[in-house]
């Protein structure tokens, strides 16, 4: 079983490298500095030898928290660690797509990060399941990490094969983040709770001149939001379980039913023409200098308009997914972002006391959720850390009856990969939704042995 898994672990990386193009190299280690030359006098009369610096430890770390994704922020907690600890923090950080590939590069090789960040859901049990992860129970007991993280997401994310894993560090909720300013020249002071107000609503923006939905799905992710809610709000969050799990087919009448929703909005011109050109930074400032009214993106997009100095409330806020299908389960969707630790950690010490401080310490997991616009899940947190959209986000989570994780988070990452293709096929050509489906389908039988 493990070098089967091994076998489906390097599919995934070449998989990868066709996506990215090409993986980067690990960042070389620091060389040590060049020794001090020697004095070219003694010191007169010295009182005392000096005391030779304490030797630290250090733990490597690998993440995807680069750039807009929060690389300012982390690089301060780390700081703040070291200065806590002792303990110093050795960042090779890569960006976001190319990590995807670069991550399993190194799980498969013998020189492992000691810990990294990941994400929640099907890609933790890829891993777990490939035997490259380090149970972390003890830890968490003995550290009372119950006592921290809330026992609904603990359960969700945390626990996988029956042990822990996994230390979340924050997680999201994708909703329709709109310009309120754009939004009110077009007239509309009240948001759509149903698909019909929903369209009306897009319709109205339309012929106002604006374009009412942006996407950027330049890197296929973006995308799978509209299919994640469509699917939810039609056929339910039980029929998207088997779905993800192998013990569905994307040619069911379910499946079809949500790309022909979508389908239609494109067909209706409700996007932003080539959605696959831009990513999702393109988007949010389509949506910020008022090109496009709308996007569908997790809250981290609230971080990066903070960044550039836009106002919650003022410039930007959201609404939720409206319902489409009576008296199916109200769902949420988003990813929870976490760290996991390798099994091959050189120092799982150190590895150990980094995981638990960035949970348990509620100034670190507060000063995350601010800078990248996450939910923080130290249930110390202040809330008074959060703006006013933010707390609306935690409200909307709070009230839902199911939380589900976005597509290539609730499936394995092989099926993942066939699934985000089939997303940005689409936005290119809609039309042949359902070869895409077909296509989608056949990837599902190879991955899930049906």
């Amino acid at each position: 079983m493990r070098s089967r898994l091994l076998c489906i672990f390097a599919l995934l990386v070449v998989i990868g490298l066709l996506m990215a193009g090409c993986v980067p190299a690990a960042p070389a280690p620091a060389q040590p500095a060049a020794k001090p030359a020697e004095p070219t006098a003694v010191p007169a009369e010295p009182t005392a030898k000096p005391a030779e610096p304490a030797a630290k430890q250090a733990v490597s770390v690998v993440h995807y928290f680069s750039d807009t994704l929060g690389k300012e922020t982390i690089t301060g907690i780390f700081d703040q660690f070291t200065k806590d600890n002792g303990i110093a923090v050795v960042d090779n950080t890569t960006g976001h797509e190319d990590f995807k590939a670069q991550i399993l590069v190194m799980l498969a090789g013998d020189n492992p990060p000691d810990t990294f960040s990941y994400w929640a859901g099907a890609r933790t049990q890829f891993v777990a399941d490939s035997e490259r992860l380090e149970p972390i129970d003890a830890l968490w007991d003995a550290n009372k990490l119950g006592d921290v993280v809330p026992p609904a997401l603990a359960a969700k994310a945390t626990m996988y094969n029956g042990k822990r894993y996994l230390i979340p560090f924050g997680y999201h909720y994708a909703g329709m983040f709109y310009n309120p300013k754009v939004m009110a020249k077009a007239g509309i002071t009240e948001f759509p709770t149903t698909w019909d107000g929903f369209l009306a609503m897009c319709q109205k923006l339309k012929d106002a001149g604006v374009a009412p939905i942006a996407l950027g799905s330049k890197n296929r992710w973006p995308a799978q939001f509209w299919f994640d809610y469509l699917l939810l709000r039609t056929a339910g969050p039980e029929y998207r379980e088997k779905l993800m799990a192998g013990k569905a087919a994307y040619t069911d009448p379910e499946v079809v039913k949500a790309m022909e929703m979508w389908k239609e909005l494109v067909d209706k011109g409700y996007f932003v023409e080539n959605a696959n050109a831009y990513d999702w930074t393109d988007a949010a400032d389509q949506v910020a200098n008022g090109k496009a009214a709308m996007t569908l993106m997790g809250t981290w997009i609230t971080g990066y308009w903070n960044g550039n100095k836009l106002k919650p409330v003022e410039d930007y806020d959201f609404f939720p997914f409206p319902t489409i299908t009576a008296g199916v389960p109200n769902a949420v969707v988003g990813p929870v972002d976490g760290w996991v630790m390798s099994a091959g950690a050189k120092d799982k010490e150190a590895a150990g006391k980094l995981l638990t401080y960035l949970v348990s310490n509620v100034d670190a997991s507060s000063k995350w959720a601010v800078g990248q616009g996450a939910l923080s899940p130290n249930v110390k947190a202040d809330p008074s850390i959060y703006t006013p959209v933010m707390l609306k986000a935690a409200k909307t989570v709070a009230e839902a009856q199911e939380f589900a994780f976005n597509y290539d988070l609730a499936t394995t990452p092989p099926m993942a990969e066939g699934g985000l293709n089939m997303f940005a096929q689409f936005m290119d050509k809609p039309a042949d939704y359902e070869s895409y489906l077909a296509q989608a389908e056949g990837v599902a039988t190879d991955v899930f042995k049906k």
